[in-house]
């Protein structure tokens, strides 16, 4: 039982440094900064949901790309065949093509050559060259098209992303926000974090903007809405200006925002009006100045986003390349559009798919709640172990101490953000660790009921239950790896909380636990073993579960009738993960909440379905909005018009969440691939690591716990959402746990008991391991319960659902698993018989390799 010197000092070694990288996270920063530098110094991350900020997930517009592509293109070709070549033509535009009709139809040779010359290798992301971009072809009569390849779209899209990456980081960076997370996801999107960023509708304006600045000169002898009435002139075209008007303006881009070296809010010293000055680099200087020069007299337009900021009468030539915006600017706007100026222009513009954003006073209740429940649900555990197995409990709990500092000095030292869903991660692992000593403990017992020394029994008691403990964590590590490859969010947090909490309670329940009870024995050298002192269920049980199992099966069979006949027929309430929308969650600040007089307030603004419904205390209330019919933008004004109404009326806004149709159907598609991926590989594991008759068995009883638990989603009106898939496939996880381990030992009994029929063999089976599975279920619902009633409104579902889902995975792995094993004709078999198998493989495998 004595731990070598090597593994002692690995043990050691391993609990100082997630102490190590535990303690800079509670520590003040005045006394984390004079912290010695050969000190980690890392601290964990705090999720949005837990500090506050803005989350938002941008997608780039595919549709404006290929716009201001085929204006390019026209522009190009235009001046390729008419000014550079004398080749007259008519250009017509088409969704991503331009086409050429020549003037003088013996000249297409030459004009074909000529734009020809226009194409361009948009540049791979996995090769040197790229890929064309343009494609050439002509019509039956005689006509040049030009169009853009999908492969060209694609890699200027890919390209196009980084870039606004970079100009979004600069952006950020600009206002002075800290640590902000900006990440590519996919193809075409964007994602950003930016913590303590209350003001979301802002953050938008920066990072949607795309604050691309040009200069134009305006038609010297007709406006506007002459050309509307007359007929534009070519080479001109029309804009909105920001004083209501329009100004008909030339094609030509004059000078661009990229000669801007500097950009900076004041004020005109004559109006005191805010403004924005601004400096061009050297070659912009020039061409600055030779524009103004041959201009004076007529109107010069500096265009931002393709609206006409202003349109002054050049006075006089410009030559110290400066000159300043005015117009109706606010100090805030004009220091927000010099920012933009400052940090480059996106180059292309970006929608907002997705919006999350948590106020700081709701991020600090989600902490404390954590706490609370973090707090109740281990002291709960921690008493209920000593109490259960004494002296055998207080090794299992330092155990379990030293978990939690690895799983948080882990998440500090990897990086990885603790979110609100992460802390219940961290929760439920306080109760799943001690499954693994529970384990251990009653295999110990009963080693030494069959007549083994103390000595004897504890080393089986650790190696016999080894297989048995690997099965059962890496089933749940398959659930947690699917829901972090195909969650998001807050969800990804969960997940990885849950994986390290599976993988260092491995080492703590086994390899620490082992160390505490060698050094024990070797101190004490007992006499007697007494390991355990409280049991909800009697030693040798014979109750015959199969009898049972009939009936159980019959109430089953009903109860999945009901939950999806509820399911089809009455449906679900779904989250805006799924169905897109606007939530949003707002506190009264003087006094306890009225939904009545909220859903009076938001009547007029005809916003469609509006739900209103308390949420958490009497002061809190959850307003959800339908998906807009107008798009993004108009979620986005609807979630706007929202907040201001409730404002008059002294509500706080503390979160809001924003979907777009597009990303909820692609939520609900990845939730529904990541129940069935989860399930798939479980069948596979449990198949290879048993006979296929458990593989069966376990996915049929885990589908079993799936409904049932969707169903109860139905029958109450839960909210379903993303936190309810991770209910669903953590259950998976946890339902497979109890599974596994009576398979093991149904597995086991097979070899031993061969002339004993099948459902004997399953009810003993059964009655050997129910002592560990109740005590396993009630440490987990002990971790449980606090979170339903301490862990907050947000995550409420979840906890539920888990519960729930927890007990009726106990009755089916008792009920439902035995009676699949016996339909599925499982037959005993002797431990000889399985060696003469393995050995006929072997020696089929070797006459193969010789031939």
């Amino acid at each position: 039982m004595q731990s070598s010197p090597f593994r002692s000092a690995i043990i050691v070694i391993v609990a100082i440094l997630g102490i190590l990288f535990t303690i800079p996270s509670f520590l003040p920063k005045d006394i984390l900064a004079s912290w010695p530098g050969f000190l980690p110094k890392q601290t964990v991350v705090l999720g949005l949901d837990l500090q506050g900020g803005s989350h938002l997930l941008l997608q780039v517009n595919r549709e404006s790309i290929i716009t201001e592509r085929i204006k390019t293109l026209r522009r190009d070709v235009r001046s390729a065949l008419a000014n550079d070549n004398g080749i007259g033509n008519l250009i017509t535009t088409g969704p991503d093509s331009i086409t050429i009709e020549l003037t003088d139809p013996t000249q297409k040779a030459a004009a074909m050559t000529a734009v020809q010359k226009l194409q361009n290798n948009v540049s791979s992301s996995f090769g040197v060259g790229g890929v064309p971009e343009l494609a050439f072809s002509e019509t039956t009569d005689g006509k040049i098209v030009v169009s853009l390849t999908p492969d060209g779209v694609k890699e200027r899209m890919s390209s196009l992303v980084a870039q606004s990456m970079e100009v979004i980081r600069n952006r950020v960076d600009e206002v002075g926000t800290t640590e902000p997370t900006i990440q590519r996801q996919g193809q075409d999107r964007v994602l950003l974090q930016v913590p303590g960023f209350e003001d979301s509708e802002r953050l938008k304006d920066l990072v949607q903007q795309t604050a691309r600045l040009t200069f134009h000169l305006v038609h010297p002898s007709m406006t506007a809405a002459q050309a509307e009435a007359q007929g534009i002139p070519s080479g001109y075209f029309i804009l909105p200006s920001a004083d209501g008007g329009s100004e008909l303006l030339n094609e030509n881009i004059e000078l661009g925002g990229e000669s801007l070296t500097n950009a900076q809010p004041g004020f005109d010293q004559q109006t005191s009006r805010s403004v924005v000055s601004f400096q061009f680099d050297t070659r912009g200087a020039i061409t600055f100045g030779e524009i103004t020069s041959k201009n004076v007299g007529k109107r010069f337009a500096i265009v931002l986003d393709n609206q006409v900021i202003t349109a002054p009468v050049i006075q006089q030539a410009i030559t110290g390349g400066s000159g300043q915006i005015s117009g109706n600017f606010t100090p805030q706007s004009a220091n927000d559009l010099a920012v933009l100026l400052r940090a480059g222009a996106l180059p292309a513009s970006l929608d907002v798919v997705e919006e999350r954003s948590v106020g700081p006073s709701l991020g600090a209740d989600s902490i404390r709640a954590g706490i609370t429940a973090g707090a109740v649900a281990s002291v709960a555990v921690l008493a209920f172990m000593v109490i259960a197995y004494g002296l055998f409990g207080v090794f299992a709990n330092v155990a379990l101490v030293l978990n939690i500092f690895l799983i948080l000095g882990s998440l500090s030292a990897i990086g990885a953000t603790l979110t609100l869903p992460g802390i219940a991660g961290i929760v439920l692992t306080i109760g799943v660790a001690v499954d693994a000593n529970v384990l251990i403990y009653e295999r110990m017992r009963e080693e030494q009921r069959a007549g083994k020394s103390i000595l004897a029994a504890l080393d089986a008691g650790f190696h016999r239950a080894w297989g048995t403990i690997i099965d059962s964590h890496l089933t749940q590590l398959i659930a947690a790896i699917v829901l972090y490859f195909l969650g998001s969010g807050p969800i990804q947090g969960f997940a990885v909380t849950l994986a390290l909490g599976i993988l260092t309670s491995l080492f703590t329940a086994y390899t620490v636990t082992r160390f505490f009870i060698g050094i024990w024995y070797h101190w004490k050298r007992p006499k007697t073993l007494r390991i355990q002192h409280f049991r909800f269920i009697p030693d040798g049980t014979k109750i015959d579960f199969m009898k049972m199992s009939r009936a159980a099966i019959i109430l089953s069979i009903v109860l999945t009738v009901l939950a999806i006949g509820t399911a089809y027929f009455k449906g679900f309430n779904l989250g805006i993960d799924f169905v897109g929308g606007s939530a949003i969650e707002v506190q009264h600040t003087t006094g306890d909440a009225d939904p009545a007089r909220v859903r009076e307030l938001l009547e007029p603004l005809n916003l469609g379905e509006v739900q209103v419904q308390s949420f958490g205390t009497p002061q809190d209330l959850l307003v959800r909005i339908q998906l807009q019919p107008g798009g993004d933008a108009e979620q986005q004004v609807a979630v706007q018009e929202v907040t201001k109404t409730l404002a008059t009326e002294e509500y706080e806004v503390r979160r809001t969440e924003a979907v777009s149709g597009t990303v909820s159907g692609e939520l609900a598609v990845h939730g529904t691939i990541a129940v069935l991926v989860t399930l798939f590989a479980i069948l596979i594991y449990v198949w290879f690591r048993f006979e296929w008759q458990f593989g069966l068995a376990a996915v049929t009883t885990t589908l079993h716990d799936v409904i049932m638990t969707v169903g109860l989603f139905s029958i109450t009106g839960l909210e379903f959402n993303l936190s309810s898939i991770a209910a669903v496939l953590t259950l998976v996880g946890l339902s497979l746990n109890e599974t596994v381990v009576i398979s093991d030992r149904v597995r086991e009994n097979l070899r031993k008991y061969k002339k004993m029929s099948v459902p004997e063999i399953i009810n003993l089976s059964i009655n050997q391991t129910i002592v560990r599975t109740s005590l396993t279920q009630f440490t987990v619902l002990l971790a449980l319960f606090p979170l339903v009633f301490f862990g907050g409104e947000s995550i409420r579902g979840f906890t539920i659902a888990m519960t729930f889902g927890s007990i009726f995975g106990m009755y089916s792995s008792i009920f439902i698993g035995g009676p699949i094993l016996i339909y599925f004709g499982l037959k005993p078999r002797s431990e000889m018989e399985e060696e003469k198998e393995k050995k006929a493989k072997a020696n089929k495998r070797a006459d193969g390799a010789a031939v």
